[in-house]
């Protein structure tokens, strides 16, 4: 598996540094966005992000979240942090759409067919860069499922929108779920949810349980191969 490249973009006058990940054919490719979790820049994101190259064939950007991919130690640093940005949907905006331009003008990319996945809050991300640009297909994976874009009713997205979540997941009950769903219904968007039973969040991150928090933050490897597939698979019909 090739390392990654160092890619330096500007959001806002943070300076960011993400990880730049090719496949190894050579030509024009599709590229993803991979948001990481609220924690910040990390090796769950760019192990994604590699993957995505080297198994999915596309380009991969682990975005950084925080500048200088600074890594936020514990929740009671997130929590403010997450949610200062997500109350601020210019900043918010700026964040992804930066990592977007920046991707974009990558050699070999194909501008035209881009995608992104997010974990945690990487998937408020990946889905707020879905209502603010014309981007394919978004997906959140143990995400949160608000961001800015959707109070004011989902008209905006036009690719297609995937939450892959825990079913215990204790941030996600299924009032949340439904106002995420029904702004989407009432949009026509192309959107699907799927729920993994006795699962809560980070399922995704085989480190989850370093946090020391299991009812809230562990790792279910079943979870994480079914929700890579269904990606995956969202990944190959929309960037077609």
């Amino acid at each position: 598996m090739m390392a990654g490249q160092d890619l330096r973009y500007d959001a806002g006058g943070l300076s960011m540094v993400g990880s730049l990940h090719r496949p190894s054919q050579e030509g024009i490719a599709p590229g993803v966005l991979v948001f990481p979790e609220a924690f910040g820049f990390s090796s769950h994101a760019t192990g994604k992000a590699a993957r995505i190259a080297n198994e999915l064939g596309y380009v991969a950007l682990a975005c950084d979240l925080w500048g200088d991919r600074r890594e936020l130690p514990g929740l009671a640093d997130v929590t403010p942090a997450v949610e200062a940005l997500a109350s601020d949907a210019a900043a918010l905006r700026c964040r992804v759409t930066s990592a977007l331009v920046a991707l974009r003008a990558q050699p070999g990319v194909d501008t035209t067919r881009i995608a992104a996945v997010g974990y945690c809050f990487g998937g408020t991300m990946a889905f707020e860069l879905a209502a603010c640009a014309d981007i394919r297909a978004a997906v959140g994976i143990h995400s949160r499922l608000q961001f800015p874009s959707l109070d004011g009713g989902a008209s905006g997205i036009k690719g297609r929108i995937m939450a892959l979540l825990g079913a215990d997941d204790p941030g996600n009950p299924p009032e949340v779920q439904e106002s995420f769903a029904r702004p989407l219904t009432e949009a026509g968007v192309d959107w699907e949810m799927t729920l993994y039973g006795g699962v809560v969040h980070s399922f995704s991150n085989p480190d989850a349980a370093e946090k020391g928090q299991p009812d809230m933050l562990r790792y279910d490897a079943r979870a994480d191969r079914r929700s890579w597939t269904q990606m995956a698979s969202l990944f190959e019909e929309a960037l077609a």
